[in-house]
């Protein structure tokens, strides 16, 4: 069975996530998937993209799939990883690619929902972040995304807490760009596909491309990074880390002692 399903109508890509008896959570199979969907979308020079879920799915996407992450302290988030490829693959799709959110996003996947162009969602959907509740050390890459994404503050409590949070308080802090009623949810972002559509192909991929490196453009020494990346791997190779993993496996709380 695929993984995603890809579907081209009048210059309008759609991709739905298909792995719905693991709440689409984003493996490397399925990671593998959507970059070749946009791959082919982008043979065709589709003008814009929909990344959705079925309709009436509870979940979105699960997150990152947790059976995948190593247990002997590797990094999972480098730069060739699944997540990472997926991220750098709709950052550098050359047209528009907008996320379609029904049901809650939890995770990684919110790191994948936010790296796409505009995020309309049903006004009952819910985002979480929650590598802290994992004890996963998230890595640079995604955290800037984050924060250019939305304001600090509301970063900030996502990544503490790991709670879910409404997307009609995301709209207002400028992470989500619309929250909508779930039945006016597909006509609404596809009247807003249509309208990208028609515009000028070029220009908006040079648009794209520009927003794409003034967002990105913060100097970052390479003593910093050097000093962060080890942080992270004190992380990969301590007591919480393990015990993260094993109590999402256990299905109970984590007991974290931060050591």
């Amino acid at each position: 069975m695929a993984l995603v399903e890809m579907k081209t109508v009048d210059g309008i890509g759609t991709i739905t996530l298909n792995n719905r008896a693991k709440h689409n959570s984003l493996s490397k199979e399925l990671i593998d998937h959507i970059c070749g969907a946009l791959n082919e979308m982008k043979s065709q020079g589709i003008r814009v993209v929909i990344l959705r879920a079925h309709a009436g799915s509870k979940v979105f996407s699960a997150g990152h799939d947790v059976r995948e992450l190593p247990m002997n302290g590797r990094d999972p988030l480098t730069y060739n990883d699944p997540l990472r490829l997926v991220v750098r693959t709709i950052e550098l799709f050359p047209a528009p690619v907008i996320a379609m959110v029904e049901g809650s996003v939890w995770g990684g996947a919110c790191e994948l929902v936010m790296s796409c162009d505009l995020i309309i969602s049903a006004d009952d959907s819910t985002f979480a972040i929650t590598p802290a509740k994992l004890g996963v050390p998230y890595n640079i890459s995604g955290v800037q995304n984050f924060m250019n994404t939305g304001g600090i503050p509301v970063c900030k409590e996502m990544l503490f807490t790991a709670k879910p949070v409404p997307a009609k308080r995301l709209v207002a802090h400028g992470l989500v760009s619309h929250a909508v009623p779930k039945e006016e949810l597909e006509s609404f972002t596809m009247t807003i596909a249509q309208d990208i559509a028609q515009n000028s192909p070029l220009v908006i991929s040079l648009l794209k491309e520009e927003l794409r490196i003034l967002s990105a453009a913060h100097n970052l020494s390479p003593e910093t990074f050097e000093r962060i990346q080890a942080m992270r791997r004190q992380i990969y190779d301590s007591h919480d880390y393990q015990e993260g993993i094993k109590s999402f496996f256990e299905k109970r709380p984590a007991k974290f002692i931060g050591k």
